[in-house]
C-alpha cells in the first residue's frame, strides 16, 4: 500500500491538468470492486512533477505533468469529478491544495472542494515492464483499428474479446476473431533485441483505447510482475499497463485455405459506397449478395415483399463466376479497414471463408500485411 498522504499544494496550467486528468480517468472502472478504485491518485513532488494515476487491479494509467509544486504530497480524489471540474474551469492557472480531509480546486473566482479518500487503501501500482521495442503511434493505431473490429463483443467468451499479439524479432502480428471473421495485421517495429519472441493476449477494448490516446513513438514492454503477466505502453509521459488475458487462443491460421482459385478485384471506394447504399434495405441478419461475373460485381439486398436494392460495379474476375452472401455489417467494416485503392476478394467456394485484402493497382499482387477473412452467410 502507499504511505499515508501529506498535505499537498501545487499550481498548474488548466489545459495541462484537464488533458492529463481526462486521459488518465478513461480507464476508470465502470463497476469498481471498491470505492477507492473510482479515485485518481495525485502525487506532487518537490522537483516540480505531478503524477496522476488510476488503477483497478487490471489496467493502470499514469501520466506526469510539470507544475509549480509548493508542498509535496499525495491525495486521492474522485477521478470523474476532477475530470469534469478541470474541463469546466476558466482558462487560467489552477491551484490544488489539500486542507484537512478535502482538496480545494481554485481557478480565478471558481472554487471547488473535493472529499479525499484514504490513500492507504489504494492498491500499489504495478511495476512498468522494461522496453521490448518501439513503433510509431500512427502505425500502431492503424494496425489496432484494423484488427479490433473482429474481436467478439460477448464478454462471456473473454478469449475472443482479446487480440493475440505475436512478436518475432522485427515482426509484430495482431490477430482477432469472433468466430464469424478473422483479422490479421502484420507490421514491423524496432525490437529491443533482434531475437525477441513473445505471445500475449490483451483485451481488444483496452488495446483500442490505448492506441487512440498515444502519440509519437510507443514503447511496448512485456513482463511477469508478482506472478502476473503484464504489458505496458509508454508514450510522451503517459504509461498504461494491463494484465494479460489467460487462456489458449484458437488456432485460427488454419482457416486460411492453401490455394484460392477465384479472385475479384474492385475499386475500394466505389464498392464501399455501393455496399452502404444497398445495405439500407437489408433487414437484420439477412445477407448482402455478391454476384461476381466477368467485368462486373452486382450487389443485391432484400427479398420477396421486402424493400429491395441492387447495384453493379466494375470488377476484374480471375477464375469462375461466383455468388456469395455476406453479413452487411461485417463486410462494411472489412472494407472500411482496407486502405489500398483496390480490394481483392479471394474465393474458393460459395460457403467457404473469403479472404479480403488490399491491392495497390490491378497488376500488382494483393497486400497480405492485412487480411480480413470473412465467413459467408447462406443466401
Amino acid at each position: 500500500m502507499n504511505a499515508e498522504a501529506s498535505p499537498l499544494k501545487f499550481k498548474v496550467n488548466r489545459d495541462v491538468l484537464a488533458d492529463a486528468v481526462t486521459w488518465a480517468t478513461k480507464t476508470l472502472p465502470s463497476r469498481p470492486s471498491a470505492p477507492v478504485l473510482t479515485g485518481i491518485l495525485i502525487t506532487a513532488e518537490a522537483g516540480g512533477t505531478v503524477r496522476l494515476s488510476v488503477f483497478d487491479y487490471e489496467v493502470s494509467s499514469r501520466v506526469e505533468i510539470a507544475a509549480d509544486v509548493v508542498t509535496p504530497g499525495t491525495v486521492l480524489v474522485s477521478g470523474r469529478l476532477l475530470a469534469d471540474i478541470s474541463k469546466a474551469l476558466p482558462n487560467q492557472d489552477v491551484t490544488l491544495e489539500q486542507i484537512d480531509s478535502k482538496v480545494d480546486v481554485t481557478c480565478s473566482s471558481s472554487r471547488f472542494s473535493l472529499m479525499t479518500m484514504p490513500v492507504g487503501e489504494y492498491p500499489s501500482l504495478p511495476q512498468v515492464p522494461d522496453a521490448s521495442g518501439t513503433v510509431s503511434a500512427g502505425e500502431f493505431q492503424n494496425a489496432v483499428s484494423q484488427v479490433t473490429i473482429a474481436t467478439s463483443k460477448d464478454d462471456t467468451l473473454p478469449i475472443l474479446t482479446s487480440v493475440r499479439v505475436e512478436i518475432e524479432g522485427e515482426k509484430v502480428t495482431l490477430l482477432a476473431t469472433d468466430r464469424y471473421r478473422l483479422a490479421v495485421r502484420e507490421f514491423t517495429w524496432n525490437p529491443g533485441r533482434p531475437d525477441v519472441s513473445a505471445v500475449a493476449l490483451l483485451r481488444g477494448r483496452t488495446l483500442s483505447d490505448v492506441s487512440k490516446s498515444l502519440g509519437g513513438d510507443v514503447t511496448i514492454g512485456l513482463s511477469n510482475d508478482a506472478g502476473k503477466d503484464l504489458i505496458s505502453f509508454t508514450s510522451a509521459g503517459r504509461v498504461t499497463t494491463s494484465l494479460l488475458v489467460e487462456g489458449e487462443y484458437p488456432k485460427v491460421r488454419s482457416l486460411f485455405p492453401d490455394s484460392v482459385p477465384i479472385h475479384a478485384i474492385v475499386e475500394t471506394g466505389v464498392l464501399r459506397e455501393a455496399v452502404r447504399r444497398v445495405s439500407l434495405v437489408a433487414e437484420r441478419n439477412t445477407p448482402l449478395r455478391f454476384e461476381v461475373s466477368d467485368g462486373m460485381l452486382t450487389l443485391h439486398a432484400g427479398t420477396g415483399d421486402d424493400a429491395q436494392a441492387s447495384e453493379a460495379v466494375e470488377a476484374v474476375l480471375q477464375g469462375d463466376p461466383i455468388t456469395v452472401g455476406f453479413n452487411p455489417h461485417y463486410i462494411a467494416e472489412g472494407l472500411a479497414a482496407i486502405e489500398s485503392p483496390y480490394v481483392n476478394f479471394s474465393f474458393t467456394q460459395p460457403m467457404k471463408p473469403v479472404i479480403i485484402s488490399g491491392q495497390r493497382d490491378l497488376e500488382s499482387a494483393a497486400d497480405e500485411s492485412y487480411r480480413y477473412l470473412l465467413m459467408p452467410t447462406r443466401i
